[in-house]
């Protein structure tokens, strides 16, 4: 039997509406994972990490983040495109956009498929605001993958109660070793933070249509990610 999919709408509040991309899990039911995109929207490669995450028994969900400037834009990693991906992500507000995805996580858990909790899993500036979910408490647990930006708002760690993993790569041209340094004292108290460094690797190692794309450095990430989400949700 092959994977339900659809698009679903999400009530954002004062009338307005957006989507994500659900994907269901062949059993049916499971525990919901919020799949926070990249700078390139909810593109090929997120509905199939969204799928992917389905696989493992999880209902996923993949906000379209940029629905305030573009709905439903889908981009490629090079040229013209990324340069449209960094002029939308200039354009965005973070904060409407963290209540987004609170609403979007709110919609994911009325979802009669949804069982238990709510997890995010957030990749490059979606990292920063898998992160973010968990500050606000949208999300009962939170993974960032190569989260940029997220030395920059430290000031939101203290109101991290829930678990959260944070997955970087060592030649990371935007996130340098002293960004990873900043985070990691700022949660070296933090009971239930863990953190993994991948040697070798660059920025976006886990998606495999970039030209960083590491396959070794993507199983283990992501098998690192399936037994955090199953030990937290």
């Amino acid at each position: 039997m092959s994977l339900t999919t659809r698009w679903i709408e999400i009530d954002a509040g004062g009338g307005e509406h957006y989507d994500g991309y659900l994907a269901l899990p062949r059993a049916g039911k499971g525990p919901g994972v919020v799949i926070v995109q990249e700078i390139f929207g909810v593109n090929a490669h997120i509905r199939s990490v969204a799928e992917q995450y389905a696989l493992a028994g999880y209902v996923a969900f993949a906000p379209d983040i940029f629905w305030r400037g573009e709905r439903r834009v889908e981009l490629g990693y090079e040229g013209a495109d990324r340069d449209k991906a960094l002029a939308l992500l200039k354009g965005l507000d973070v904060e409407k956009t963290v209540a987004d995805l609170g609403a979007a996580a709110k919609t994911l858990r009325a979802q009669p498929e949804t069982t238990g909790k709510i997890g995010a899993v957030g990749f490059c500036f979606g990292g920063q605001l898998a992160y973010l979910m968990a500050a606000r408490g949208t999300a009962d647990a939170a993974v960032a993958y190569y989260g940029g930006g997220i030395q920059n708002k430290l000031d939101e760690a203290d109101k991290i109660r829930a678990p959260i993993m944070f997955h970087y790569a060592e030649h990371d041209s935007s996130i340098p070793q002293t960004a990873v340094s900043e985070v990691k004292k700022r949660f070296a108290a933090h009971p239930n933070a863990l953190f993994f460094d991948y040697p070798g690797v660059q920025h976006g190692f886990n998606c495999s249509d970039r030209s960083a794309y590491d396959q070794h450095a993507s199983a283990l990430a992501h098998g690192r990610t399936l037994e955090f989400l199953s030990s937290n949700l």
